[in-house]
């Protein structure tokens, strides 16, 4: 399991849960079965659909968690699954190429792709990675300071894709391989935890669209002059228990009150986040309606051996975005 370390001092701890050996072999014998029978690719609709009836064959502890989890994620919007198989012996050198992605079945690929059809279906945008269902996310030479998966330097803490109409429910990760020294953290934030830090004005100012939000960079420089970059709130919905959109590298406050409650808010994130270091096998879900999430600085080697992770995104409305997918597939095409 991962070392859950806290940056100050959260009074919650994030939920954590370990597989025992007998379900994790269920699991994995599970997940190659999806590897075979001739449909291979994991962006294809019928191996979408496998994968979402393999689901429910999955060991059931696995499936209650999930299940309770995505009734109500917690004062963290954290959960962690340790002990998920991920074939370690068979695995090829950690990618060092720019959008990396997997595009044909693999027992890390499917497990995050019933793990993503447990909660919802699984989501892609075109402009990011090519669609691709499940992407790696690894260092790359060069782009150390590229603040986004391809970097390893410290990550700010957002939310997936709040500039769009149609952000993700949930984000799921799973650890292939740690990093040479591990000292990578996955860092995370609840809402629940960091709205009672807030002044009053300040949670009034972030229920205001006075706020923008542009594409990250790693949906390339022509996207942030999209029509929906539009002024938004960084929290909506019940006053008592919000939804987030935000990302500080790429929210811009458009008044004062804005900024100053921006700052704070990040503040607040700081106040209550929890660093988690993820060891092989180690499943992430960050509830990415409640929580943000970044990363802290680590020291890729490019010797075939860094970190990797593999992150899928999920939604519990397929429909809901319709208009932006071609074919009513999983993959935004705007």
């Amino acid at each position: 399991m991962p070392d859950t370390t806290p940056d100050s001092t959260p009074s919650t701890d994030v939920t954590s849960r370990e597989l025992d050996p007998a379900d994790t072999d269920a699991c994995e014998r599970l997940a190659r079965t999806l590897c075979t029978g001739g449909i291979d690719q994991v962006d294809s609709p019928e191996w979408v659909e496998r994968a979402r009836d393999a689901w429910e064959d999955l060991p059931l502890r696995l499936r209650r968690e999930v299940r309770r989890f995505r009734r109500h994620s917690g004062p963290n919007g954290t959960l962690l699954i340790g002990g998920l198989p991920v074939d370690q012996a068979a695995l090829p050198p950690t990618p060092t190429v720019s959008g990396s992605v997997q595009r044909q079945a693999t027992i890390s690929a499917a497990v995050l792709t019933m793990v993503a059809c447990g909660l919802g279906e699984p989501l892609a945008y075109l402009a990011e990675k090519s669609g691709a269902l499940v992407q790696d996310v690894v260092p790359v030479p060069g782009q150390e300071t590229f603040h986004g998966n391809a970097g390893s330097t410290p990550l700010s803490f957002h939310t997936e894709n709040g500039f769009h109409p149609h952000p993700p429910d949930y984000v799921v990760f799973l650890c292939l391989r740690a990093d040479h020294d591990r000292i990578a953290g996955m860092r995370v934030a609840g809402i629940r935890q960091a709205l009672p830090l807030l002044t009053p004005a300040s949670r009034q100012a972030l229920f205001t669209p006075e706020f923008r939000t542009t594409p990250p960079p790693s949906f390339g420089p022509d996207a942030a002059s999209g029509p929906d970059a539009k002024p938004r709130a960084v929290l909506s919905g019940a006053a008592e228990d919000p939804d987030i959109r935000m990302a500080q590298l790429v929210t811009t406050p458009l008044t004062p009150r804005a900024a100053t409650a921006l700052s704070e808010f990040g503040r607040a994130c700081e106040a209550t986040a929890r660093t988690l270091r993820l060891t092989p096998g180690d499943l992430v879900v960050i509830d990415n309606r409640v929580t943000v999430h970044g990363r802290t600085a680590f020291h890729p080697r490019y010797d075939g051996s860094d970190r990797w992770l593999q992150r899928t995104y999920v939604t519990t409305d397929l429909r809901r975005s319709r208009d932006h997918r071609p074919h009513d597939g999983h993959i935004l095409a705007r």
